[in-house]
């Protein structure tokens, strides 16, 4: 007999008890009165879970009869990514909030200088050398000014002098984006410099927290209720960040809203995910990966047009706002069906369920079976009294392959935005110029999102993620190893290769992740594999904290960590054209596959080799069987009616032949 929750027909013990039935009824129908009565009992069980596995198979029983991937979920779908492009304009808005300006310098200070008698008049540019000291190979100094004796008589430029630390603040160049932003506006230069990498690690500290906490409400309350809660909340952060006016203000507003917009990606990127088949799940995913991009083009001209940083800050929270709409138009964004099946919440399940069934243009008594509706099989598998299950990621300690792959994801991913660092420090060395780094960082995430989407439905999502790690570790082993001999443009091919390999993976982690993660808990464990993805983002911050003084052991433990990651993706399942799984039996029973061609199985194909194999068994044909079988155990009167005549027995009792003239005989 099969386990609740196991496919129709992974086990071939289902056929035994329904065949003989069928072999009773229709060939000894004289002896179905008392077969009947033997069986019935047995395929009443079998059949019961047959029909509960039936309607908990989403993709293939259920999704079919409310219209698969039909109208309405495309629509769902589009309004899905808007968050995905909200989210992402306050995300890389930070880089303009703190970006520091690439010529500034002390502003001259008169206390300091011979007295203008002595001076004449000067030039700008003799007077900045009178003032501030030259530094070879990196123009004026930042952060000191000349300070001449006060009682000179006479001066030259053999006076001596001392160099002292600014005292009048600073003068800055033309900025890149914005004219004012946190670094000119408060000083964040020099001795204050360390307040810059503070303020990133607390907005990815945010985040941390945030796809921690509202990971696991996805799983409480919902998918639609928490994005509901981090919008909202994020926009009344958002708007509060325009009106700080402390250095100590704003990182405290940033990490708060850091928190709920990891609430916004997460909650949408689940539900998007939830609502398509397996053939569309990677594309709607990656195209949500292109609004993050559009959002990334757009912001440099937003940082021009705002000039000061309250402007842009206010920009982009506009967008969060709007999505506050989708309070009030619950249709554009409606709760997971799966996640309500999942979490055995049927009432709600049944009102979604007939909502996508007629939005589809699908008949709200859709069929499942033939003279039997979708929502009268869930009717009679879960009883009126069927009471929510919620679960939550603490649960992960009862299990072993769950907390194995989310374990090799997370660390995929911190592997993936940890090391983006070693790569794009490198762009910066080649040019120093900020728009040549910006752009070409953004141009590497768009031919990633482009080379997961031709290639991962095509070679499986283990396989491509392993390639990812094999050329993200050999881009960096190289330029570690080979840096100092290399041509500029050999370490800016090597640097821009490792960054699109490290931005694939990072992007394929996550999709991985949320396809192999059990719906009852994809929201906490999904959260806790992005929570590593940002500790590896705080690490660059760090790396900065300290002036770089520790970027040559950055660079070799994410190299190490890299070619380690190799040997983990082989013991990840694959997740290529298979079903959602719902419970934590299903996350369970996924397996590795075979590495070569050898012991090749048609549930897990090997990761060098990927051929399709023709089914020998259908499903659908067996359903059919199991419905008919149904109703020929529910029916009250027989197909046809057996009569046996009245005949005396050839025998009396006593084993003498009867008399044939005996009349009361």
């Amino acid at each position: 007999m099969n386990r609740p929750n196991e496919p129709i027909g992974s086990n071939e013990s289902n056929f035994p008890v329904l065949l003989d039935y069928h072999s009773v009824y229709v060939d000894n129908p004289q002896s179905v009165h008392s077969s009947a009565a033997l069986v019935c009992n047995a395929c009443k069980k079998q059949l019961f879970l047959s029909i509960r596995t039936l309607v908990m198979e989403f993709e293939t029983k259920i999704y079919p009869q409310i219209g698969g991937y039909g109208r309405y979920n495309r629509i769902i779908t589009l309004f899905s990514w808007f968050p995905n492009f909200a989210v992402s304009l306050n995300l890389f808005s930070d880089v303009f909030f703190t970006l520091i300006p690439e010529a500034y310098h002390c502003k001259p200070d008169l206390a300091l200088l011979p007295p203008s008698s002595l001076l004449g008049n000067l030039s700008r540019q003799a007077y900045l050398n009178l003032t501030i000291p030259w530094l070879k190979g990196s123009g004026f100094s930042h952060c000191e000014l000349y300070k001449y004796p006060v009682n000179i008589s006479n001066y030259t430029e053999s006076v001596p002098r001392d160099v002292v630390q600014c005292t009048r603040g600073w003068e800055y160049g033309k900025p890149a984006g914005l004219q004012n932003n946190l670094v000119t506006e408060w000083d964040l230069v020099c001795a204050d410099y360390w307040k810059i990498p503070l303020q990133h690690i607390c907005f990815m500290t945010g985040w941390t927290l945030g796809y921690i906490l509202l990971g696991t409400i996805c799983d409480w309350l919902g998918r639609r209720c928490a994005l509901l809660l981090s919008v909202v909340l994020s926009g009344l952060l958002g708007i509060m960040s325009c009106l700080s006016n402390s250095p100590s203000v704003f990182p405290f507003l940033r990490l708060c809203q850091g928190s709920t917009l990891a609430g916004v990606f997460l909650s949408s990127y689940i539900a998007r995910l939830e609502l398509c088949d397996p053939p569309h799940r990677l594309m709607v995913s990656m195209v949500s990966g292109f609004f993050a991009v559009f959002a990334e083009l757009l912001l440099p001209g937003l940082a021009v047009l705002c000039r000061d940083w309250p402007v842009l800050q206010a920009v982009s929270t506009l967008p969060l706002l709007l999505l506050l709409s989708y309070w009030c138009c619950a249709s554009v964004f409606p709760e997971s069906p799966r996640w309500l099946m999942a979490t055995s919440q049927i009432p709600q399940a049944k009102k979604c369920l007939q909502s996508f069934s007629a939005r589809n243009g699908m008949c709200v008594s859709d069929e499942l079976y033939p003279a039997e509706t979708l929502l009268s099989e869930i009717d009679e598998v879960f009883p009126e009294d069927t009471q929510p299950e919620y679960h939550h990621v603490v649960e992960l300690h009862h299990t072993r392959v769950i907390w194995k792959n989310c374990l090799i994801l997370g660390f995929t991913l911190f592997i993936g935005t940890g090391i983006q660092y070693c790569f794009t420090r490198n762009l910066h060395i080649y040019s120093p110029h900020f728009y040549f780094s910006y752009f070409l960082r953004v141009l590497t995430g768009a031919l990633a999102c482009i080379f997961l989407c031709v290639s991962v439905d095509r070679f499986g999502r283990r396989g491509m993620l392993l390639l990812a790690a094999i050329i993200t570790g050999l881009s960096s082993l190289l330029l570690l190893a080979l840096t100092q001999y290399l041509h500029g443009g050999f370490v800016l091919v090597l640097s821009v290769v490792g960054l699109l390999s490290s931005q694939a993976l990072a992007m394929l982690s996550v999709f991985f992740g949320s396809e192999v993660m059990p719906t009852v808990v994809r929201g906490g464990t999904l959260g806790l594999i992005m929570a590593a993805g940002c500790v590896g983002m705080a690490a660059s911050s760090l790396m900065e904290l300290q002036n770089n003084s520790g970027y040559f052991l950055h660079h070799v433990i994410f190299a190490s960590f890299a070619v380690l990651s190799v040997l983990c993706i082989m013991l990840l399942p694959e997740s290529k054209h298979k079903p959602l799984p719902d419970s934590l039996k299903d996350g369970e029973r996924q397996r590795r596959p075979a590495l070569f061609l050898s012991r090749m199985n048609r549930d897990n194909p090997p990761l060098l080799r990927m051929q399709p194999h023709s089914s020998e068994y259908n499903r659908d044909n067996y359903s059919r069987l199991v419905t008919a079988t149904k109703k020929m155990l529910t029916k009250d009167a027989l197909p046809y009616k057996i009569s046996i005549s009245p005949q005396a027995p050839l025998l009396a009792s006593n084993g003498t032949a009867p008399d044939a003239n005996d009349d009361s005989s």
